[in-house]
């Protein structure tokens, strides 16, 4: 009895018929990077609207990025991660410190 071999292309259009995408897309990361013009509150509750965080990881990446000058908050496709990147820089300005200017910095990097 021959043993039954996968047929690729016949897989691969029922998988994209499934909407599912078998070539995987290379991932990115969103990366703050740290400033001295936005309080802790500030990346917390930004980082709760954007991306649904709990209050404790919002410190924990906030703590973070404030330590070592940057942190991973969100890795994607590269479609997601700018996404995410633009709403950062969107976000405006922290109310609470008067010389604040505008929103954080974050970088896309390729995820390694």
């Amino acid at each position: 009895m021959p043993v039954a071999t996968p047929d690729t292309d016949t897989d691969t259009e029922t998988a994209a018929a499934d909407g599912l995408n078998l070539a995987l897309e290379p991932l990115y990361h969103v990366v703050l990077l740290n400033d001295d013009d936005h309080s802790y509150g500030y990346v917390v509750y930004m980082l709760k609207e954007l991306f649904a965080y709990p209050e404790s990881k919002g410190f924990d990446l906030a703590y973070e990025v404030d330590k070592h000058g940057r942190t991973v908050v969100w890795t994607g496709t590269h479609e997601e991660a700018k996404l995410k990147q633009d709403q950062i820089h969107a976000y405006g300005p922290d109310p609470t410190i008067a010389r604040c200017a505008g929103s954080m910095t974050a970088v896309l990097e390729p995820a390694e």
